[in-house]
């Protein structure tokens, strides 16, 4: 009981009372009294009165006389219990002292509480703020719960109780049945949840719940289950134990909840960290994961681990020629394939492995996409280094039918290099980097194949690697120099040009070209390598032009490459700027074979060169894969016949036509031509014969550092004592009597 006049924190300043009574002496004594403790009070002579201001303004509470004229009180209640929104509100009934009667009928019609009849008016307050203080809290409470539900329902969250000791005591709240796709007034019991899970994660489920409930722990799983409507979900359950007086398990009471859409996004999630986006199979961090528990298998285990480096030969042309979404396409096909190749699984993750027995690891095996157009097959068991190459070769059977993307038929063939563990190494990065130096030695030896690692490959690739790193200090070191072979011209016995061709004096060593030369282009050292030997072919013909008058063109091979550029011309401007010598004293050899690579890009350059007197040779010509045409149609000014054609002069006729064919269609062209490999008198007479006049290689002189080539000069061609110079006196003798 409050005592009289205390205000309650939570209650309105001015409650609002309906008060209702026949009596007017009642009423007005009554309202009185309310009045002055705080209370705004509305009056009511009968129930019909009291109903129709209700309709206008709802009080807080109201006061209800029991017995009154036509409309009693209790009929009044009752109406109003039956007006929707006033199903809660408090209501006191007035009754007499000793009428026991009108107390139960008016809690049978509805009222909250009762009050006699008497002139106590701090009684009345009291019991009045007592019943709107428990109306707030129960409304309080009924905001809660609603409250609860609605966040319920939006998590896909319910609950569920189950009591040990009562049949059919599984019972699920409205949003629980929700959960499991049905309504509000839906009936689910145990059996019929269970009816919807999967029959393999019933049994799993079940056995888990018998060992709850025997060890009296806490219930946390993931239930799969198949909906009335089909739908697959994944409910989430929690339970725990409730305990009786005697502290007895008396059930479990606990939640559910929805929880498909959260696992969905795991699942995605866990794929996009270990599985390739594009081809879905296991990324370089699940391959990484899948190596290293393999590893740590065969060590308890004492067996083998190959592992297979493959890389695609020529994707960058497809790539490039055919767009990446065709270069995409192949890699997905290319995956295909591989996969089948290997017992490729997905399932093995992290944290499943342990629980799968002594051949767990044999589910590691698979094929993943370590970059690019790189790919890694684990073999987590073989017996020796054969199971690896058998796997190997179905990788390359795989791959040789031809793949369909972006409208084209393509080829496409791998490299495959294996290493083992324990013998080729003892982790992953170790394993990696000796199936990479495998797969390297079957790049160089021409690709569509296999190879083991073995020591002396990392020896050569070893070397490389060093080669490449002095490579690159070479121009900076000035290790990088010039050496000149001269081009003859038998006729007048007589040096009309040279070719520079670049060299490496390595301290001591001198590197022959075949060795530097191919790595250059590979590394792109070229580009720069080939710029040096322009400026420095610009410098020797102006030493040589001062020395001896030489007055011809020295020739640099250039890569196809260098052509692209926009400012070849301006860059050999500047190099025959600054030494003063004419445009005509560089001559550019390039091969055939690069050339037709990149004709169209090529053109424009060659046109501006020969606009400034810069003359183009075409190298190597008769080997290329493509039309002549181009000769009628390029700047070109000399052609140079192949050594593969030379060498066989004045042994098989097929030569000489070819030669003899190669000889008039540069006449006709108006173009130089010259014979490359000269090596035996045998040839350079059956060339002059021919109506070859302009010769280089070894029967004259091999390519000779600049002061060797001058001293060459001196002691041989000007003395005219070399065995060639006497020989082409000769024949020229024996022509000039034949024409008398």
């Amino acid at each position: 009981m409050l005592p009289t006049g205390q205000a309650l924190d939570d209650l309105p300043p001015r409650p609002r009372v309906l008060l209702v009574d026949d009596d007017e002496v009642n009423l007005l004594l009554t309202a009185a009294a309310l009045r002055e403790r705080g209370f705004e009070v509305t009056e009511a002579a009968s129930g019909s009165e009291a109903l129709a201001q209700l309709s206008v303004r709802a009080p807080d509470v109201v006061v209800l006389d029991a017995l009154m004229p036509e409309l009693d009180g209790f009929e009044t209640c009752s109406l109003l219990r039956a007006t929707p929104g006033f199903e809660s509100l408090p209501v006191l009934m007035l009754t007499g002292l000793d009428d026991e009667a009108s107390i139960n009928r008016a809690y049978q019609a509805g009222a909250t509480d009762f009050f006699v009849k008497s002139p106590q008016w701090s009684l009345l307050d009291g019991r009045l703020r007592y019943l709107l203080r428990s109306s707030r809290t129960r409304h309080e409470l009924e905001r809660s719960k609603a409250k609860l539900a609605r966040a319920q329902d939006l998590a896909r969250m319910g609950s569920f109780e189950w009591r040990r000791d009562v049949a059919g005591s599984f019972t699920i709240s409205a949003e629980g049945l929700r959960v499991f796709g049905r309504g509000p007034q839906d009936r689910l019991d145990f059996i019929s949840v269970m009816r919807m899970v999967p029959a393999d994660d019933r049994h799993v489920f079940l056995r888990l719940l018998r060992d709850v409930v025997a060890h009296t722990s806490v219930l946390i799983t993931d239930l799969p289950l198949t909906l009335p409507d089909g739908r697959q979900r994944v409910v989430h359950i929690e339970a725990e134990p409730e305990f009786n007086e005697q502290g007895g398990v008396s059930g479990y009471t606990g939640i559910l909840q929805d929880v498909t859409d959260r696992r969905q996004a795991e699942d995605r999630i866990r794929q996009l960290a270990h599985f390739d986006a594009l081809t879905g199979l296991p990324n370089r961090r699940q391959l990484i994961w899948r190596v290293e528990r393999a590893i740590e298998s065969a060590r308890r285990g004492g067996h083998e681990v190959g592992l297979l480096l493959i890389d695609l030969d020529r994707f960058k042309v497809i790539n490039d020629t055919l767009g990446h979404a065709a270069g995409d396409e192949l890699l997905i096909e290319v995956g295909r394939r591989l996969r089948s190749c290997v017992r490729h699984s997905d399932q093995i993750m992290e944290g499943v492995l342990e629980g799968l027995g002594n051949r767990s690891h044999r589910g590691l095996e698979a094929v993943g996409r370590l970059g690019g157009d790189e790919f890694v097959a684990l073999l987590p068991e073989v017996a020796d280094e054969r199971d690896a190459e058998r796997v190997a070769d179905r990788v390359l059977d795989a791959l040789r039918e031809p793949i369909f993307v972006g409208g084209q038929e393509c080829f496409v063939t791998a490299s495959v290099g294996i290493a083992i563990y324990p013998r080729d190494g003892q982790s992953m990065a170790d394993l990696l980097r000796n199936s990479d130096v495998a797969m390297y030695a079957v790049k160089s030896q021409g690709r569509n194949a296999s190879a083991i690692y073995s020591p002396q490959l990392a020896g050569h690739g070893k070397q490389k690697l060093e080669l490449e790193s002095a490579l690159h200090k070479a121009l900076e070191r000035n290790e990088i120099v010039l050496h000149y072979q001269p081009k003859i011209d038998v006729r007048a016995a007589r040096m009309v040009g040279a070719e520079a061709l670049m060299r490496w004096q390595r301290g001591n060593v001198l590197v022959p070209p075949a060795d530097f030369i191919p790595l250059a282009e590979e590394t792109g050292l070229i580009v720069p390598l080939s710029e040096w030997a322009l400026k420095e072919a610009a410098r020797q013909a102006k030493l040589w032009s001062l020395q001896f008058g030489f007055a011809d063109s020295i020739a640099v091979n250039l890569p196809s490459r260098l052509f692209e550029r926009t400012d070849l011309v301006e860059h050999i401007h500047q190099c025959v700027s600054a030494y003063g010598v004419p445009h005509r004293s560089i001559q550019l050899e390039i091969t055939e074979n690069n050339l037709m690579k990149d004709l169209q890009n090529v053109i424009p350059s060659l046109h501006r060169l020969n606009e400034v007197g810069v003359e183009i040779s075409i190298d190597d010509f008769g080997t290329g894969y493509s039309s002549l045409a181009y000769l009628t149609t390029l700047p070109i000014s000399e052609v140079k016949i192949d050594r593969t054609f030379v060498r066989d002069l004045g042994i098989t006729p097929q030569s000489s036509a070819v030669v003899t064919a190669i000889i008039a269609l540069a006449r006709a062209l108006g173009l130089r031509v010259i014979a490359e490999g000269v090596e035996t008198l045998r040839q350079m007479e059956v060339l002059h014969r021919l109506g070859c006049s302009l010769m280089q290689g070894f029967l004259f002189s091999k390519a000779l550092p600049p002061d060797e080539l001058e001293r060459w000069i001196a002691q041989t061609v000007l003395p005219r004592k070399a065995p060639w110079i006497t020989q082409a006196d000769g024949g020229n003798d024996a022509a000039r009597g034949s024409q008398r």
